[in-house]
């Protein structure tokens, strides 16, 4: 008795583990299938491809250098048609240098923040931590290009940018080695508020209402509405928002347009129509190559208008040469003084579509 007892949990014991082993093999198969890449780890390498940002302890910064000279020729190329030679246009975004002392080097703190006369807050008078002006370089600039920078072009243009605040001289290299020592002469370094819960994880924390905890499976739909009185009371709401990502407002000079299977409201039927017509063509193109950034459909943003260029080059021989020429080239001075940097990383052939998509007036 006691032989065929043992003899069978040894059986069921076997069967119970080939049992789950196929269990698995099935959910992985049917995850794998439906939803690629769900149901395992994550590689080594798949880590590293997103693992890019950068500490205020300096963990994550990559090795390597660059000099305030190499960064400043960097800069004319690729970053003064935004924020000026010497990082002082307020004509696009606020200006990057300005604002500081030294003793504010010396103090940690930018004195003139608390100044109501300092006509504008710059980056430098803001940024506590030299790893953030880094880390955003990296990641986010130039504008019609993010993360094409290498490691050593950014520590090249940080130390450009510190120079223009007098934090480093002009003949510094900047490398992963001594930007801790740099830390230590930013000027607003001690201006960081630490008395909140992202500081420190046994800190009290910044939202204290019950209710983020309570009905957490309740599957909640938001959505956005115009009353119709307000519709177009400030203008087609459409042709005010940049052309960046598949999200736009409605048309507010039509009637809202009704709810598509599966949306939560009119700016999600929108979003929807909008983001299904420019998966293709020239207004994909458009798109992908952040255009819309600086030209919207028929109003001036940083740059002329669609409608507007297309006006202004009407009937003209040898339009589609010239302005293919100033896409890639870069230019200023026909529509005003902020310039438009150069589009040299488009192909021939896309720069001729846009070219000519835009002068037929996006049509």
């Amino acid at each position: 008795m006691y032989k065929w007892d043992k003899s069978f949990a040894r059986i069921a014991l076997f069967g119970l583990a080939v049992f789950s082993a196929q269990l698995a093999y099935a959910q992985n198969m049917q995850g794998s299938a439906k939803f690629p890449g769900i149901g395992r780890n994550a590689t080594p390498a798949e880590v590293i491809a997103w693992d890019i940002d950068v500490r205020p302890d300096f963990k994550g910064l990559p090795k390597g250098s660059g000099s305030v000279e190499q960064g400043q020729v960097i800069w004319e190329a690729k970053c003064a048609s935004c924020h000026g030679v010497f990082g002082e246009s307020n004509e696009i975004f606020t200006p990057i240098a300005g604002g500081t002392t030294t003793d504010d080097i010396q103090t940690g703190k930018v004195a003139s923040l608390a100044d109501r006369k300092q006509p504008q807050r710059t980056t430098l008078m803001k940024v506590p931590t030299v790893s953030t002006l880094w880390d955003y370089i990296y990641r986010a600039m130039p504008w019609n290009a993010p993360r094409s920078l290498t490691p050593d072009e950014t520590y090249a243009l940080v130390a450009f940018i510190l120079s223009l605040g007098e934090i480093v001289p002009d003949d510094y290299v900047l490398s992963n080695s001594n930007i801790a020592e740099v830390q230590k002469k930013i000027p607003n370094r001690n201006g960081m508020i630490r008395n909140h819960g992202f500081w420190s994880v046994n800190g009290k924390p910044d939202i204290n209402s019950p209710a983020c905890m309570n009905n957490c499976v309740k599957f909640v739909q938001i959505g956005s509405t115009l009353p119709d009185f307000a519709r177009n009371a400030h203008g087609n709401i459409a042709e005010q928002n940049r052309l960046y990502g598949p999200y736009r407002g409605s048309d507010s000079t039509k009637p809202p347009i009704a709810k598509l299977p599966g949306s939560t409201g009119e700016g999600l039927a929108h979003a929807a129509e909008t983001h299904a017509a420019s998966t293709k063509g020239p207004a994909a193109l458009f798109k992908n190559e952040n255009c819309g950034a600086c030209h919207a459909p028929n109003a001036k943003l940083v740059g002329p208008s669609i409608t507007n260029i297309s006006a202004k080059y009407q009937g003209q021989g040898g339009a589609v040469d010239q302005l293919m020429a100033k896409v890639k080239n870069g230019g200023a001075g026909v529509w005003g003084s902020i310039p438009m940097p150069p589009q040299s990383q488009l192909s021939d052939e896309d720069r001729k579509t846009l070219v000519v998509w835009v002068l037929s007036g996006g049509k």
